[in-house]
């Protein structure tokens, strides 16, 4: 099943199996940012983490995930937040 996007602030999207060779966890991201749980959300092989808020949270998670090893843009990925309310985006993992 698709996951909402939101246009109001930026979301990260992580590959799950790429989330999991790493070793994270849940835990660690609700620790580092004070993550409700509609704000950590797995669908699938699909894991969105948003929306940010924060004008450095995003920035910091992004750092997060690279020194734990995951590559932007192959492992994930973070869209901005900015486009028109009458636009609504979904995410799902397009398989392998």
């Amino acid at each position: 099943m698709p996951l909402t996007l939101s246009q109001t602030a930026p979301s990260v999207l992580i590959r799950r199996s790429a989330f999991e060779r790493v070793g994270l966890s849940r835990a660690q991201f609700d620790e580092a940012l004070n993550l409700t749980p509609d704000e950590f959300r797995i669908e699938g092989s699909l894991i969105v983490i948003g929306p940010l808020v924060g004008e450095d949270t995003a920035t910091d998670l992004i750092a997060l995930l690279e020194e734990s090893g995951l590559v932007y843009y192959e492992d994930f990925f973070e869209l901005s937040g900015n486009w028109p309310d009458w636009l609504r985006l979904f995410a799902m993992d397009a398989g392998s």
